[in-house]
């Protein structure tokens, strides 16, 4: 029964669900619920697809999430970067908007949920380590200005087209000067009525005398306000018919449960976007779920999570939606309005799906302009050129990656972007462990401590070479370990003995073994013993399944101090039975 809990994590907070927590869930479920209607419209407009798929993939992903998640207030549905980045696959296949379009939309999320779930039974939720935290942000960073660009033509109403930077202004440029006036209105003003409801609603509801939960909850519901306001203004005025582009008919009901074309001939080509797809989802839900439950004293596990989403994908496959992850703002308002459990999500969901019943024939007269200026909003929340600045501040390693990240998706589009992102992450972490910080170290006076003789005052002799290597031991490394030690050792020409300090070295593999038996060898023969000290278990282990420690010629000592004073102790001895040649 633990076991399957562990799968199905509902086993265990349902077993405790109680009439408390359904209501705290229910109040939260709602205030989400009016804030998903209008962003998911957006999301699914900015994806290329119907509106309807939008509401559709935020039904059944969240309660495939509720059962099989681990976090009790991350919201899956559709999100920005995911919705451009499905985009920018399916566009390569077909027509936005054909039924082509549509199915090659479905597919990746199949294929993103299968292989979030394959990952997730092979546990393999720390690969998603290998993506740093600065590169994320920086592809962030970028794909909010891509996507903030490219909306900025349904504002203006105008025809304009680019999976990248260049490409977005260059056809801006060439076409802004047909901008739609009564489109540029109504796009225009609902923008400046956002920003000011993002930065002058709350303040002013909070001098009318609304707790600061409520005006945070009202300021957060804001487009829901926009939404309104313009489609009422766009049935009274006929906007429609002065040329404003409205969203049109939305079909009422539920969506359609049905299998995925499996056969398609696009699957092929929609597998590198699968996959970016799925690493990137899993790392913004997962830096989400980390964040929120940290604030409650709670904690998620990586690996089911990456059944949780990738059941939450193949959900939104099986029923008309496209990727889905878990998403910042939304899960922000869930919890911070309260929500208790994973209920929340199945609360929204119903909600959602009573809305798509009752109300889909209201949004008829919705302007895209406002979904634009909805998205526009949103994602400048995501832009934070400021990375830059801090990786710069901190290490030029971190500020490439980051730099290549933004510049690269910037430049050549969101794929190329995060694929250079991971490749840049993967290429300076091996350049920085295959150059480990290597230390001589000396006993810092009166301890029997050892630190760095560059950044201590140390006592050091001329015939022990004592060496710290801060980095594990492995092929990349190996060579550059060796080159280093021959390299000291010529600047201490009087070195008898070699003392290398493992307190840092986790892990010994093959090729590294064979370099240390290399220098073992060539030490020998230049009269110079070779010892360890503070050699830790695991690597212990290894080595004694090796005949390296039986031709080792010196020993392995559990402390420096102790290595050192051994050593010292060999010498003085050899030299008080050394004889001396008396000269008269």
């Amino acid at each position: 029964m633990h076991r399957l809990r562990r799968y199905l994590p509902i086993l265990d907070w349902g077993r405790r669900y109680n009439r408390g927590a359904f209501m705290d869930d229910g109040l939260a479920a709602l205030i989400v619920t009016v804030m998903l209607i209008p962003q998911s419209l957006a999301y699914a407009m900015l994806a290329g697809l119907p509106p309807e798929m939008g509401l559709y993939a935020s039904m059944l992903p969240l309660v495939a999430y509720a059962v099989f998640g681990t976090s009790t207030t991350l919201s899956v549905g559709p999100v920005a970067v995911v919705s451009l980045m499905t985009a920018s696959a399916v566009a390569q296949i077909a027509d936005a908007g054909s039924v082509a379009y549509i199915e090659a939309a479905i597919l990746l999320s199949l294929m993103s949920g299968g292989m979030l779930l394959v990952f997730g039974v092979l546990r393999l939720g720390f690969l998603a380590s290998f993506l740093s935290h600065p590169v994320i942000a920086g592809f962030i960073t970028a794909s909010g200005v891509i996507i903030a660009i490219s909306q900025v033509r349904h504002i203006l109403g105008i025809k304009a087209s680019g999976d990248n930077l260049l490409q977005l202004v260059t056809s801006l440029g060439g076409t802004v000067a047909d901008s739609h006036l009564p489109t540029l209105v109504t796009g225009g003003a609902t923008l400046l009525f956002l920003l000011w409801v993002r930065s002058g609603l709350k303040p002013l509801l909070l001098r009318l005398g609304l707790s600061d939960y409520w005006a945070g909850m009202l300021t957060r519901t804001g487009p829901v306000f926009a939404v309104i306001g313009t489609s009422v203004a766009a049935y009274y005025l006929d906007l429609g018919a002065r040329g404003v582009s409205l969203v049109g008919h939305i079909p009422a009901g539920l969506p359609d449960f049905t299998m995925p074309v499996l056969v398609h001939p696009a699957w092929r080509e929609l597998l590198v976007s699968a996959l970016l797809i799925s690493i990137i989802g899993f790392v913004e839900s997962v830096s989400v779920g980390h964040t929120l439950a940290a604030r409650r004293r709670q904690r998620i596990m990586p690996d089911q999570e990456l059944i949780g989403l990738g059941a939450s994908n193949m959900a939104a496959a099986f029923s008309g939606g496209y990727p889905v992850t878990g998403g910042f703002a939304r899960s922000i308002v869930n919890f911070d309005a309260g929500a208790a459990t994973p209920a929340s999500g199945i609360l929204t969901a119903l909600g959602i799906g009573l809305s798509a019943l009752f109300f889909t024939p209201y949004l008829a007269y919705l302007p895209n302009a406002t979904l634009a200026a909805t998205i526009i909003v949103a994602v400048l929340s995501l832009v934070d050129f400021s990375i830059l600045k801090r990786t710069w501040d901190y290490g030029l390693s971190d500020f490439v990656a980051v730099a290549i990240t933004i510049f690269v998706t910037l430049g050549l589009g969101v794929e190329t972007g995060v694929a250079c992102g991971v490749l840049a992450s993967l290429a300076l972490h091996l350049y920085k462990t295959s150059r480990p910080h290597m230390a001589v170290v000396g006993e810092v006076p009166g301890t029997e401590h050892y630190r760095n003789v560059d950044r201590h005052e140390v006592i050091t002799r001329s015939d022990i070479l004592s060496l710290r290597i801060d980095e594990s031991l492995y092929f990349a490394n190996a060579s550059f370990v060796e080159s280093r030690l021959y390299a000291l050792l010529d600047e201490q020409p009087d070195a008898r003995h070699v003392i290398l300090m493992c307190t840092a070295v986790n892990e010994i593999d093959l090729s590294a073994l064979e370099a240390l038996e290399s220098i073992n060898r060539q030490l020998r023969d230049r009269n110079i013993t070779l010892h360890l000290s503070e050699v830790k278990g695991p690597v212990m282990d290894v080595l004694r399944h090796t005949h390296f420690l039986e031709e080792l010629s010196g020993k392995v000592f559990m402390s420096q101090h102790h290595a050192v004073k051994h050593v010292m102790a060999v010498e003085d001895e050899a030299h008080q039975n050394k004889p001396h040649n008396w000269v008269i």
